[in-house]
């Protein structure tokens, strides 16, 4: 089936999403819609999608187009209208995150989605890289154990210019998101509770909230500690930060990279430690390759996964419903770091 595609938001992000696309065959850009119009052009100029509409008005556009897919793309306070006008028009829908401002706005999408027979997907694309599916896939094989808890350090300084510096809670709006959601991924479970700090050191380049603190309470009882800087230059983190993964029976770190390291405690024959001995000795675990269908690929994986939704009927694993349970995570530790006191999550 081919898919008729819109693009709202036509600003940097939008040639990944573009990018993406073009590995697929069963995608047709038809439309590129962004409030400045002129942007729109440059791209549809520069993708060579001489055939596309392009405007600022998204009613406009998706009536001249009939699409059925909308990738939004758009600003964080953009997003609710988008998403609507897209679903009440007959769309499925790809989303950047967060998903909504708040959790009251991001059920009513979820409604909207259901009421309408029509997927709205999440970009959380931190899923769908090859070292979290092999780690997420090692964790629930219960060889490290059951998790007893997480830990990410995410250090980097990038200066990005335009919205990011101008918003509030940028770290855990815009990036934290992305390891909240990987955890729940890697321990398969979500969180019920969190206490959190934001401050901004006297380096910052951002308006507020570009360094953070939280540790999560999970539902089993494990805890999920994060610390984070985006204003953090010199010996930085990747992207996806430095994890550790703490089992009952051994531990798991993950360098953000390729290097993923486990090691697991050898039971002695008697099941105790020898007299004089503080540290059980452990072996070395090995971290099996990925499937070859496993779905990876970043952006071009949560596409695969959106598109296999709509076709199959079935939720996509980053569905709006189920992404709730990050974005609760995201506001509950803004309202922590807000408030001083500890948030019990809810959905």
């Amino acid at each position: 089936m081919l898919h008729r595609a819109v693009v709202v938001g036509c600003g940097a992000m939008s040639r990944v999403w573009l990018d993406a696309a073009a590995q697929r065959s069963d995608v047709e850009i038809v439309g590129l819609v962004d409030r400045d119009e002129d942007r729109a052009r440059e791209t549809a100029r520069s993708r060579s999608l001489a055939t596309a509409t392009v405007g600022s008005d998204l009613t406009a556009v998706l009536a001249a187009t009939n699409p059925d897919v909308v990738f939004d793309i758009v600003v964080p306070e953009a997003r609710a209208e988008v998403v609507e006008t897209a679903l009440t028009r007959g769309c499925h829908v790809l989303s950047e995150k967060p998903m909504a401002a708040n959790l009251d706005e991001a059920r009513r999408l979820a409604g909207l989605a259901r009421a309408a027979g029509k997927h709205h997907v999440v970009v959380q694309n931190r899923r769908f890289i090859a070292p979290v599916r092999r780690i997420r896939s090692l964790v629930a094989s219960g060889a490290v154990g059951a998790v007893t808890s997480l830990h990410c350090d995410f250090f980097i300084g990038p200066h990005f210019g335009g919205f990011r510096e101008e918003m509030d809670h940028i770290l855990l709006l815009d990036m934290a998101v992305h390891a909240f959601d990987a955890a729940r991924a890697l321990s398969g479970e979500d969180a019920v509770s969190v206490m959190a700090e934001e401050w901004d050191p006297a380096s910052s380049w951002f308006q507020q909230g570009s360094s953070a603190v939280a540790a999560f309470r999970m539902r089993s009882g494990a805890l999920f500690s994060y610390r984070g800087s985006w204003c953090a230059e010199g010996l930085q983190t990747s992207w996806e930060g430095r994890w550790r993964i703490v089992g009952t029976k051994g531990s798991l770190v993950w360098d953000g990279h390729d290097a993923i390291a486990a090691e697991i405690v050898v039971e002695p024959a008697a099941g105790v430690v020898a007299s004089g001995d503080l540290l059980r000795p452990t072996r070395v675990l090995d971290v099996p390759d990925l499937d070859p269908d496993a779905a990876i690929g970043g952006h071009a994986g949560v596409m695969r996964s959106f598109f296999e939704a709509i076709e199959s009927g079935r939720p996509a694993e980053t569905d709006g419903a189920s992404n709730l349970a990050t974005l609760a995570m995201v506001l509950s530790a803004i309202e922590s770091a807000r408030t001083g006191r500890r948030i019990e999550i809810e959905t």
